[in-house]
């Protein structure tokens, strides 16, 4: 059995990676004004932070349900199942958008996977079933390692600028007020599929110094991690925290990526994270 490997943008795989492991990437869009961006294919993530800068911050759509059936029908030709992984169906109806479009598909099978995250470390559940479609595992076996994976994986992020969480609605007025206020980074996670608080810390150093924490502590058992530093425009602090945690954590592989145009919208500019998972 042939199986594809579909995710969308906000796994904000590289294009390098995402074409050495055939995965096919479906985009969501931000929307300036009257103008729509596929993010990852008309809009770069460095591109949307300079937009941002000079404009009103987007709004966010998803992928209509028929841009999923185009390409389900397209991959039809070739293979015989697909497993669609997508960001936490509590923060997007993508995953619902693929679950619909599998429905209304005849010549294949769709698997729709709700990574209940979002970013690389959704990222790493499609590399994931990309390495073993290629190995000839069969869907069964690949959802079976996807929800194994779900057991081990984290990813906390701070927010430097409460504004942008205010206006999407994910934060009241008022919090977005004080913590500004008391300069306070809120460490965020996910907690059943959706972004909720973690603990309020009051500077950045310390909000990254606390998520090393978390990682020490889930790392402490001797098992092999992998860990994804994810930054927003902020490359430089991104090359510096990852050699630091190279030398505390030798025997962890760390990767960079970013908080693209969608994501960010939500996060802003400065937003700084780290995921990980067991390998």
């Amino acid at each position: 059995m042939r199986t594809a490997v579909v995710t969308d943008s906000t796994a904000y795989i590289p294009k390098d990676l995402r074409e050495k492991y055939n995965i096919y990437m479906i985009p969501l869009s931000v929307i300036f004004g009257n103008e729509s961006y596929q993010e990852e294919i008309e809009i770069s993530a460095e591109q949307f932070y300079e937009e941002v800068k000079r404009r009103e911050l987007p709004t966010t759509s998803q992928p209509p349900v028929g841009q999923f059936v185009e390409l389900f029908e397209n991959l039809a030709k070739e293979f015989d199942a697909v497993i669609s992984i997508h960001l936490s169906s509590g923060i997007s109806g993508t995953y619902q958008g693929a679950v619909a479009a599998g429905n209304m598909v005849d010549d294949i099978k769709v698997y729709p996977f709700d990574s209940e995250i979002s970013c690389m470390v959704q990222g790493f559940y499609a590399l994931e079933a990309a390495e073993m479609a290629d190995r000839g595992k069969d869907p069964q076996d690949i959802l079976a390692r996807l929800n194994e994976m779900k057991q081990s994986s984290r990813a906390y992020f701070m927010v430097d600028d409460l504004s942008h969480l205010q206006r999407g609605g994910r934060l009241s007025s008022a919090q977005a007020l004080i913590g500004s206020l008391l300069q306070v980074k809120p460490l965020l996670h996910f907690v059943d599929k959706v972004i909720v608080p973690f603990e309020k810390i009051r500077t950045r150093k310390r909000a990254m110094k606390r998520i090393v924490e978390l990682l020490e502590e889930d790392v402490k058992s001797g098992a092999a991690y992998k860990a994804v530093i994810i930054h927003a425009n902020r490359e430089k602090e991104a090359k510096e925290w990852k050699a630091e945690l190279e030398a505390q954590f030798p025997n962890i592989e760390f990767l960079i990526s970013y908080f693209g145009p969608v994501i960010g919208t939500h996060l802003g500019e400065g937003a700084m994270g780290l995921g990980w998972v067991k390998k």
